[in-house]
């Protein structure tokens, strides 16, 4: 449903949103608008990105598994996907990724969802012959 979603209507919905601004403000403005999002929008994925990176490098340091700043990153990358994608609803959406309170929300409702549905069986972890993960022991 939400795969139906992104590739139907939300096409339609950024149409929309782009027809109704340029209406008001004009189509040169909109066209900037959106340009200047995304110039922005990459900088701050860029920016981020590279904090992400040193955070994951100093837990690999000290000897942690650097989880979190994993999904960080992939978030960033999820954040300037939308930034390049013209349109005001994904800019706004990928600029929200961005930016690490509302950022930690949304991981904090993946992790939900994640729990959810690894309580009701929906995620299973592949195990190699000996009942340890294909890339080494399992972990405690």
């Amino acid at each position: 449903m939400l795969l139906f979603l992104l590739i139907a209507v939300l096409p339609v919905a950024e149409l929309v949103l782009l027809i109704q601004v340029g209406q008001e403000f004009g189509a040169l403005n909109t066209v900037l608008l959106v340009l200047g999002t995304a110039a922005v929008g990459l900088v701050l994925a860029r920016m981020e990105g590279l904090r992400t990176l040193q955070r994951a490098q100093e837990c690999l340091q000290a000897g942690y598994l650097p989880a979190e700043e994993v999904l960080d990153g992939a978030l960033i990358v999820v954040a300037a996907v939308g930034l390049l994608v013209p349109g005001l609803i994904t800019d706004a959406a990928g600029l929200l990724l961005l930016f690490p309170p509302t950022r930690f929300l949304f991981k904090r409702w993946l992790r939900s969802r994640f729990d959810r549905a690894t309580m009701q069986g929906g995620v299973y972890v592949w195990r190699g012959p000996d009942g340890n993960h294909p890339g080494g022991p399992t972990l405690p």
